[in-house]
């Protein structure tokens, strides 16, 4: 999957949006963006495919966190510029897991 597809998707914006607060398990990520569970890991694993995000488990729970930031800058005419910069996530920034 093409990155560009992965984020030509509101449903996987949305996803993108809550994790880049921390990393959330499915029924939390499904509840807080008004989707069914089947739907919210369809949307996970088009993501996880992507390149964005990866998963975790702990305990019986599948958690997913970002693992690269996304920039996307686009300019009107005469500047007529579109770049799309994505990052891996510094290991810093994210929470341990294990």
């Amino acid at each position: 999957m093409y990155l560009l597809d992965a984020l030509g998707n509101g449903t996987r914006l949305a996803i993108l949006r809550k994790l880049s607060r921390g990393p959330m398990y499915v029924s939390e990520l499904a509840d807080a963006t008004g989707m069914d569970g089947k739907t919210a890991v369809h949307h996970l694993s088009t993501l996880e495919e992507a390149g964005l995000i990866a998963s975790y488990r702990r305990g019986n729970r599948k958690y997913y966190e970002l693992v690269r930031s996304v920039e996307l800058r686009i300019a009107p005419p005469p500047e007529r510029s579109f770049v799309l910069q994505t990052d891996d996530v510094d290991e810093a920034d994210s929470p341990t897991h294990g």
